[in-house]
């Protein structure tokens, strides 16, 4: 296959980039800065500059992967939103522009998404049946984003929006919570009550060939595991992998004065289950914390 990839070289996309590349596949990775790859099945292509034209490279290819966009981790003051929102609706209209150029269409467009569309909950379950969305600043990007995607469908493409959880591996989220253990500081952040709804990355880039297979996935899939857990468990079960204690806690309040509206990241969270994933037999290799914690930190 001839896989297009934008944000390739991101923790997410790094780890799909050398999968497909191990199983005999081509990988294009867009980026605004001219690159040379050493490696014959890696290839940059540049975009989003005046003089870049990506079209001619990317004909016939079957797959694009849409993973661009400004990092979620930085404080969200009003410059830092407006840029979230803005990098991923310009980098989706882009997708689209290259998509409607090209001759032959490619038979599936795969787009990141999250579940902080779901707003955010300690007592619902939310699946892709959900209706219920959030009004905060993360769930109404990302319905604005997922409603770019959609006008991709309109070029006759099948187009699908896999809505991240926290993904864990070497990169992303988990070393940032990993390293309070590490320094004997660890402990419940917040009521420890809030949901995360997680992933691991091998299943994750497991689950992105398996939507590529399957023709009749489209839509909303949650890229989650069918097992979340509350934060503190998270917490504990990280503490029993390295042997160091869970009893420092870190208080909303203070998380709030420090993170400001960013806290929504770790003092509140949504019960995510992969119903669509389940319902089309896909198997998951880490679905309990322990086994992929067990994996990542061995």
């Amino acid at each position: 296959m001839k896989i297009v990839i934008a944000g390739g070289t991101g923790f997410v996309g790094k780890h799909i980039t050398d999968f497909f590349i191990q199983n005999g596949h081509d990988v294009f990775i867009l980026t605004r800065s001219k690159k040379q790859s050493s490696q014959k099945q890696l290839h940059f292509v540049q975009w989003l500059t005046d003089d870049a034209d990506p079209t001619k490279a990317l004909e016939g290819a079957d797959t694009f992967i849409n993973l661009a966009g400004k990092s979620i981790n930085d404080r969200w003051t009003s410059e830092t939103k407006k840029q979230i929102l803005e990098s991923r609706i310009s980098t989706t209209k882009a997708m689209y522009e290259i998509v409607e150029k090209l001759e032959s269409k490619p038979s599936v467009y795969i787009n990141a998404s999250a579940v902080g569309i779901y707003g955010t909950s300690l007592n619902d379950t939310f699946t892709e049946q959900s209706t219920k969305t959030g009004t905060d600043f993360l769930a109404e990007t990302v319905k604005k984003w997922e409603a770019e995607a959609e006008k991709i469908q309109t070029l006759g493409v099948r187009t699908v929006y896999t809505r991240f959880g926290i993904v864990l591996g070497e990169g992303g989220a988990l070393p940032k919570m990993v390293q309070p253990y590490k320094l004997y500081a660890g402990g419940t952040v917040g009521s420890g009550n809030q949901w995360i709804s997680w992933i691991h990355v091998k299943d994750l880039v497991r689950l992105i060939e398996f939507i590529i297979k399957t023709e009749t996935i489209s839509g909303p899939i949650n890229a989650t595991t069918p097992y979340p857990v509350s934060m503190k468990e998270f917490g504990q079960t990280i503490g029993q992998f390295l042997g160091r204690p869970h009893w420092i806690p870190a208080p909303a309040f203070a998380l709030k004065a420090m993170l400001g509206e960013m806290s929504i990241l770790v003092l509140e969270g949504q019960k995510v289950i992969p119903a669509k994933a389940l319902e089309n037999d896909f198997n998951f290799s880490y679905s309990h914390l322990d086994e992929a914690l067990s994996n990542i930190l061995k």
